[in-house]
């Protein structure tokens, strides 16, 4: 559901019915009513009186307001990290990080996404900073139908691993500042990977929507 919303699939306004889409997706009406109910705390549905559950208007300064923010908290959890994981947490990353290669080698879109969810994850966690580490999380989730829809457009992984690539550089060295720049960099790519999923011009939006072959 969150994938035929940002891409257009789904229009701002539409009603989203609980039987239909119980019955597109072959589930019964429990999943779709909790898919809904993350789906508001996302912000890309709306409840309405009388109206029920539509698709909500995600502007392009909202979406950038977001990955502002989200910017700013991987920098922090990147600079912690680079002062504070271990040794083997160090190590760890790196390795993943390596190995992901062949991912992008291989152009596997999924595993790839999997990959960029536990990379991102190591860096929350091993600035050593549970609140933190609990901030960003919550923005990453109401962010994550966008961060996952960048993956699709053409070149997006190599760049991605690039970009994974100054952050790892950075914490192996133990350089916070340098970290905390390649991260925010890195998220500020994202956003504009992903804000031609709101783009008010009609045929970027139907070009990205194209590129997800959904």
């Amino acid at each position: 559901i969150a994938d035929r919303i940002v891409t257009g699939i789904a229009r701002p306004g539409e009603k989203l019915d609980e039987v239909s889409l119980a019955e597109r997706f072959e589930v019964s009406r429990t999943p779709v009513r909790e898919a809904l109910r993350q789906l508001r705390a996302m912000g890309l549905v709306e409840q309405r009186p009388n109206r029920g559950a539509i698709v909500a208007l995600v502007t392009p300064e909202h979406l950038a307001s977001m990955f502002e923010s989200m910017a700013e908290l991987e920098g922090i959890c990147a600079r912690l990290s680079a002062e504070r994981m271990n040794a083997s947490e160090r190590r760890q990353l790196e390795s993943q990080h390596r190995d992901s290669m062949r991912l992008v080698q291989i152009g596997s879109r999924d595993e790839y996404e999997a990959f960029n969810t536990e990379f991102h994850t190591r860096l929350y966690l091993g600035a050593h900073s549970a609140h933190i580490a609990e901030l960003t999380l919550a923005t990453r989730s109401r962010l994550s139908p966008f961060r996952r829809a960048q993956f699709r457009l053409a070149g997006r992984l190599a760049k991605s691993w690039s970009e994974h690539e100054a952050i790892v550089t950075a914490i192996m060295r133990g350089d916070g500042a340098a970290a905390a720049a390649a991260a925010k960099a890195h998220v500020s790519l994202v956003s504009e990977a992903s804000a031609v999923f709101v783009s008010p011009d009609p045929g970027a939006a139907q070009e990205a929507a194209a590129a997800l072959e959904l």
